[in-house]
């Protein structure tokens, strides 16, 4: 009830601020009660809060949860209804916090698939069945993107609107379930999101309401890395906080803000070899996600991406990145190409996508302007990122309160990788790549 009312007093607030957007005259929606979702009362071998993501060339991970420690982590495969001309068996864990003691978290490996097919599947044997897309091999390829999504009414809108948008899978830079280190939190969320992430591979990297952490007891990321196994693994990394992935002609960083980042960490020794290995001519876009913005206009979260963006904003600089997807800002914000706090024509766009749902309300006050803001508002919303083909993608962002189809902002974007900027930027990619 508290928290609640927390939410709705944040809301009100933020409705009578003035409008700092960019679209002035934008009457700003009452806010939406918290959704409690509830766990099913299904049997205790009855896969639930099922999942999807890409795991290495050709293969998807399923993951679920049963409440039977005794149910195999066996998913049954094919191409048809209910025909399943394939199996595969995966790893179950579980873990405990406090009191809360989770079910089985089952992951499996599927594969070699198809691309661009459909799969009809079931977990552990039993249940219902479920059908997923893989994406594609070749452009063009559409990807969601939202973050901050938690569990509000805001959230359930937002997955509605996404799901009318035909994406091949979803970016998510943080913030999923704003459970804290409440862990039923983590189910309920599991069970709001399966109807889309059963469906459509989701990506996610961590953000701070992923986290548990209360005084005196120790910190870390206990369910999200139990839950959420990404590719890490594939991707050479160790570990799940972050690692890459690459889609058709895509190659993405999902790079960890709750992490060490220095040049000394494992995480930017394991950045710089990742980037060694990416070939231009076969992925000629290069993504990058995390949580906390480098760029910020808004008020809230001022400074935190600092010292991240001081350690690899010249390697992912000299890499010729394209564009920077992150979160943590409930708001929406656009910049132009921009490198060492200024408008570059060789740096990459920035775009802060907080805006999923979340139980916090929206951000909205702006600092003025910089020079390389192109357009920012506080409004919940969500992103399409269609890369058309190895020089083009075309970006839009959608308000929750208009029809899907309305774009309130939109660009398109130029891939780097046939610009004359990779050759400029060469020498200077290969001095940091080689440095101790």
């Amino acid at each position: 009830m508290a928290s609640k009312l927390v939410f709705l007093i944040v809301a009100v607030v933020a409705a009578a601020a003035p409008p700092f957007a960019a679209v002035a005259d934008y009457v700003r929606p009452p806010p939406r009660p918290i959704i409690r979702s509830s766990l099913s009362s299904l049997p205790p071998s009855s896969p639930q809060q099922v999942h999807i993501s890409l795991a290495g060339a050709n293969h998807m991970r399923i993951s679920w949860i049963t409440m039977d420690e005794t149910s195999p982590s066996l998913v049954v495969y094919g191409t048809s209804p209910n025909i399943y001309t394939s199996k595969a068996q995966g790893e179950s864990t579980s873990y405990h916090y406090l009191t809360y003691r989770s079910g089985t978290i089952h992951h499996t490996v599927i594969g070699p698939l198809l691309d661009s097919t459909n799969y009809f599947y079931k977990c552990s044997g039993v249940g219902p069945e479920f059908q997923l897309r893989t994406p594609p091999s070749k452009f063009p390829v559409t990807l969601a993107v939202s973050g901050d999504l938690g569990q509000s009414g805001w959230t359930k809108s937002t997955l509605d609107h996404m799901a009318q948008c035909q994406h091949d899978l979803l970016l998510l830079p943080g913030d999923l379930s704003y459970a804290d280190f409440l862990q039923p939190g983590w189910d309920s969320f599991g069970q709001l999101v399966q109807p889309q992430a059963s469906a459509r591979a989701w990506m996610v990297t961590q953000g701070n309401h992923d986290v548990e952490h209360i005084p005196v007891l120790k910190r870390g990321f206990i369910a999200y890395n139990a839950r959420w196994k990404m590719p890490y693994q594939e991707s050479g990394s160790s570990s799940n906080l972050f690692y890459s992935f690459d889609v058709a002609g895509i190659h993405v960083l999902m790079l960890g803000s709750y992490t060490d980042y220095d040049v000394n960490s494992d995480q930017y020794m394991w950045l710089k070899g990742d980037l060694a290995k990416v070939n231009r001519g076969k992925t000629p876009w290069i993504i990058a996600v995390l949580h906390v913005p480098w760029y910020n206009s808004n008020t809230a979260h001022q400074g935190e991406g600092d010292d991240m963006m001081a350690a690899m904003e010249p390697l992912l600089h000299a890499a010729a990145v394209d564009v920077m997807f992150t979160g943590h800002v409930h708001a929406y914000e656009r910049t132009k190409r921009v490198f060492n706090g200024k408008s570059d024509p060789c740096g990459f766009v920035h775009i802060t996508i907080g805006d999923g749902g979340n139980r916090e309300g929206l951000a909205s006050r702006y600092k003025e302007q910089p020079e390389w803001s192109v357009f920012r508002e506080a409004s919940f919303g969500h992103g399409v990122f269609n890369v058309v083909n190895a020089s083009h993608a075309f970006w839009s962002w959608h308000r929750n309160d208009d029809d899907e189809p309305v774009m309130s902002d939109k660009v398109w974007i130029n891939s780097l990788s046939g610009s004359r900027c990779p050759a400029k930027m060469k020498k200077k990619l290969r001095k940091l790549l080689l440095a101790p």
